[in-house]
């Protein structure tokens, strides 16, 4: 099993700029780079300070000049808000400047929020099928010329320019939960990559089962590739109360998600204040103990623990999601202890 680095720049008010954030994800992302991460993953957000990644891809070309072997993952783009030709040719040209290194995540998206200022009128959950026209059609964008006429896009014979520099395409992936986006993704030859979000570990069962499944449902396909995407935090045997300031900021974190998913309020500047705590005092799955237990949180050996258990379930890729409204030198410390003592026990 290897690791990847998922990650943006978080801003939680206006102390720290977004100049000094891009220096912090650089870093971060060279030192995964270093510590023999396999990719690093940015996604596509918009109007959010908390989640800073308006397009993944000038993060990412930015990204191939400060490295040479970490993986350059879009993680994910947002199939309704893209034409399948700019979509084929910027992730093309992302393979271009890295010299063969993009990784080309696709998602259906979830914040109505981005919706309602995207694409007016269209409802988050049907996305869906946005994303199912857009993966086939980026695919024969990337090998030639092709006219698409689709219920959602419609144009004459086109191609992609750049061509990449993967052949036949680079990786492609798919956020993927429900049996039928699994089935989507093996059908098409995708990778799989899935969040337990606040859910314990028998959910990465539950997901691999799906995966699994739509594996055996294809025997024409090669089998592709999972990948399970968690909150992570690793800290000191020494400090055994460190395990509550990472479970407080994934709080913070899933408790702002909450805000914006709910989209109820108007934000101001680009923030929104988390939902109080006190809107969560029925839900077990949001206090710090159950956190504590879901995100990937704790000493090195505990993390072993259970990332060998991923492993034993078939997971071929765990991403370590640095995104918890700490502070950098808080992330800057958790990575370098999982670098130090957790990866060479899967090397």
């Amino acid at each position: 099993m290897r690791f990847s680095l998922f990650v943006h720049m978080e801003r939680w008010d206006d102390s720290v700029s977004h100049r000094e954030l891009f220096g912090n994800l650089t870093e971060l992302t060279q030192m995964a780079e270093a510590g023999g991460f396999s990719t690093v993953w940015i996604g596509e957000h918009h109007s959010m300070e908390y989640v800073i990644a308006p397009s993944p891809m000038p993060l990412l070309a930015y990204l191939a000049g400060q490295t040479s072997t970490i993986r350059l993952g879009a993680g994910t783009i947002v199939a309704p808000f893209w034409n399948p030709i700019r979509a084929a040719g910027e992730t093309a040209l992302l393979d271009v400047i890295s010299n063969g290194r993009a990784e080309v995540g696709l998602a259906r998206g979830a914040y109505q929020f981005e919706f309602d200022r995207m694409t007016p009128g269209l409802a988050a959950t049907d996305g869906g099928k946005h994303l199912r026209e857009l993966v086939p059609a980026v695919r024969k964008l990337w090998q030639g010329d092709y006219a698409h006429d689709g219920e959602i896009w419609q144009f004459p014979t086109s191609t992609s320019v750049p061509k990449p520099i993967q052949q036949p395409t680079p990786p492609m992936w798919v956020a993927a939960r429900d049996p039928d986006s699994h089935d989507f993704a093996v059908r098409e030859g995708c990778n799989v990559m899935v969040t337990p979000l606040m859910k314990g570990d028998e959910e990465v069962v539950d997901l691999t089962r799906k995966f699994n499944t739509a594996v055996a449902n294809h025997p024409e396909v090669p089998r592709p590739e999972i990948m399970v995407l968690r909150h992570t935090h690793v800290h000191s045997p020494d400090d055994p109360d460190g395990w509550r300031v990472a479970a407080e900021g994934v709080s913070k974190y899933y408790r702002t998600f909450d805000a914006w998913f709910g989209n109820k309020t108007t934000p101001v500047d680009g923030f929104l204040e988390p939902s109080p705590e006190s809107k969560f005092e029925s839900r077990p799955e949001f206090e710090l103990d159950s956190l504590h237990r879901t995100a990937m949180i704790g000493t090195p050996d505990e993390v072993i623990k259970r990332l060998n258990e991923y492993q034993a379930l078939g997971v071929d890729e765990f991403s370590f999601w640095i995104d918890n409204s700490l502070s950098h030198e808080r992330k800057r410390d958790s990575l370098e202890m999982f670098i130090k003592h957790v990866v060479p026990e899967f090397s």
